[in-house]
């Protein structure tokens, strides 16, 4: 499916005319001025599956931020951003084929780590309670002057009678759900993105690789492939990681080419790398 069709990004000419006009001269920085029009990168066509492959400081995050921002995207952490990113963002233009849903928005790594810590700092609040429970299961089963003396006195009674049944392990299980992370960072991670990721919409997601092992990265990729085949999803992704690249039929813009162009995935130089370095090691693995 696709929503995205056609997303333009202005040339240095028009970048160098708006600087012209700007009389704002206190600031440090003018990004995201000049980042991709340096990559020659002015336009992009959308596939169902496009993926924008660089190395760090390649524009590629920028340029997944821009887009995000003038279509007004949900998102759930902040970006990098400056004075003049509305300033530049006005001066891109979109085209669609379908309307964009509703439920469409960017997940960027930091979004992902902010849910893991969440998850930790909840879990921690358990593991606290936890250890309270402990001792007072140690009370209740050792508490032999305790008397029913009112209706009030029965979660107390309860308590102890069920510390006397139990184990102590049984007693606090009993007593309290369990931990809402009883999974890896990888785990956490790949369930945020299944979480997130629903029918019918426009998804982009910024070096979604991070946390994720290369067997989780291969469970994402097929999640995206059948949430495209089956579910009416379309993909902008930002990243570098040869799994992600050989999402079936992505177009992939190459921002460390000058200028940035569409490649293959088996074309570009950190895939190849990997293919190299694992053709000189070939007799290892046999």
């Amino acid at each position: 499916m696709i929503y995205l069709s056609e997303f333009s990004f202005p040339d240095a000419d028009r970048e160098f005319d708006f600087r012209l006009s700007v009389k704002r001269t206190c600031y440090d920085t003018v990004y995201p001025f000049h980042v991709l029009s340096a990559k020659g990168l002015n336009r992009i066509e959308f596939a169902p599956v496009t993926i924008l492959y660089g190395g760090n400081g390649s524009g590629k995050t920028t340029a997944l931020n821009v887009v995000a921002e003038k279509l007004n995207l949900a998102r759930d952490t902040l970006y990098n951003r400056s004075n003049f990113f509305e300033d530049y963002t006005a001066l891109c233009r979109y085209e669609t084929r379908a309307p964009i849903p509703g439920g469409s928005r960017v997940i960027t790594s930091d979004d992902v780590f902010d849910f893991m810590l969440n998850l930790r700092s909840l879990n921690g609040g358990i593991d606290r309670k936890r250890e309270e429970l402990f001792e007072e299961y140690i009370e209740n089963k050792n508490d032999r002057d305790f008397r029913l003396r009112s209706l009030e006195d029965y979660d107390q009674l309860r308590r102890i009678n069920l510390a006397r049944s139990k184990t102590q392990s049984r007693y606090v299980r009993a007593t309290m759900k369990d931990n809402v992370r009883e999974q890896s960072n990888g785990e956490s991670a790949f369930y945020y993105f299944t979480q997130k990721i629903g029918e019918n919409g426009l998804y982009l997601l910024d070096e979604p690789e991070n946390s994720l092992s290369p067997d989780r990265q291969r469970e994402l990729v097929q999640f995206m492939e059948d949430s495209v085949r089956f579910f009416r999803c379309q993909f902008v992704i930002a990243t570098h990681s040869p799994f992600i690249l050989a999402l079936r039929e992505a177009r992939i813009y190459d921002l460390d080419a000058d200028p940035a162009a569409v490649r293959r995935w088996t074309e570009l130089p950190a895939v190849r790398a990997y293919y190299d370095f694992f053709q000189a090691h070939a007799a290892e693995f046999e």
